[in-house]
């Protein structure tokens, strides 16, 4: 159990970098389907607001993106597997398609519906908003053995690996982490920094005493159901406070904390707290763009699937 939750963070972490395939993202450019579906960013658009009226749902669509992968662990359908059963949002997904399917059968990825659905959810709750190359095509498969992300409790030497092992610098690092500032986490993926974490029964060190103390109240030792807000009073808009937080020692995740342990991400996050006009808004548009590059199929690779939860 404590791992099948433990895994449901790695869905969670909003810099998650599994893509699944294995080309570059040559074919990808702005307006890719300007003849063949010059109405479909929206649609995409209009159909994600008319439906995730919830910003709650926000987090969720965004992380999907992260992960682009609905199909099969087994021969278990993406979705239903045991590392997506903490998202949810999957029903807007399927409603997208099917608008976008009614206007352009055949032509929209789901891929692309993913990248252009996280952009708009994010603007939907302040955040910014930024122009997605399209001309993904949707993979055959998705392998649970392939994922291959950045654990909560990673150190900062650990993840500048992870994120340059996938071709993202270490701007690239702290700008997507900045993703917690929407969203929630399970009690399981930070319980060891507020009961046990060295085994000793002990606490993290780098852990403020006090939001140690707010966390037990919501998250009872042994609890596997309840969650927290990533940011606190803030989970529902997309803003500069997870910075805060994190300069405050209040990062929820060692992850989180470790950020402080650099000096570029640590001067980042200094910056994106004292600017008058932080650069967080800009630059996270950016690095998603680059994250969305990795990786894809273009061209005649790889197939454009009818349904996303499942390959044609």
């Amino acid at each position: 159990m404590a791992l099948r939750l433990l895994f449901k963070f790695f869905l969670s972490f909003a810099v998650a970098l599994c893509y699944f395939h294995s080309t570059d993202a040559q074919g990808l450019k702005v307006g890719f389907y300007s003849k063949t579906c010059p109405d479909v960013e929206a649609i995409v658009q209009n159909t994600t607001a008319s439906i995730s009226r919830a910003p709650s749902l926000s987090g969720p669509l965004l992380r999907m993106h992260f992960h682009d992968c609905f199909v099969r662990v087994g021969n278990q359908a993406e979705k239903e597997a045991v590392s997506n059963q903490s998202l949810r949002g999957f029903h807007v997904i399927d409603a997208v398609k099917e608008a976008v399917e009614n206007e352009c059968p055949g032509v929209v990825s789901c891929a692309d519906i993913l990248a252009l659905v996280a952009r708009d959810v994010v603007s939907m709750v302040r955040g910014p908003h930024w122009k997605v190359p399209t001309g993904r095509r949707d993979g055959l498969v998705s392998r649970a053995s392939e994922v291959n992300l950045p654990a909560p409790f990673f150190n900062i030497t650990q993840l500048k690996a992870s994120f340059g092992q996938k071709g993202l610098s270490v701007k690239d690092l702290v700008v997507l982490s900045g993703g917690h500032t929407i969203g929630i986490a399970h009690c399981p993926t930070f319980s060891n920094r507020i009961y046990n974490f060295t085994g000793k029964g002990d606490t993290d060190p780098t852990l403020d005493p006090n939001y140690i103390a707010q966390l037990r109240i919501k998250c009872k030792q042994g609890d596997v159901t309840s969650f927290v807000q990533m940011d606190p009073g803030s989970s529902k808009i997309f803003d500069t406070d997870y910075y805060k937080l994190v300069s405050k020692r209040r990062g929820l995740f060692q992850s989180d904390a470790a950020l402080l342990d650099d000096d570029e991400t640590k001067v980042y996050i200094g910056l994106q707290i004292n600017l008058a006009q932080p650069s967080f808004f800009n630059d996270f548009g950016v690095s998603m763009v680059k994250m969305g590059n990795i990786g894809v199929l273009t061209g005649k690779a790889g197939e454009i699937r009818k349904k996303c939860a499942v390959i044609n």
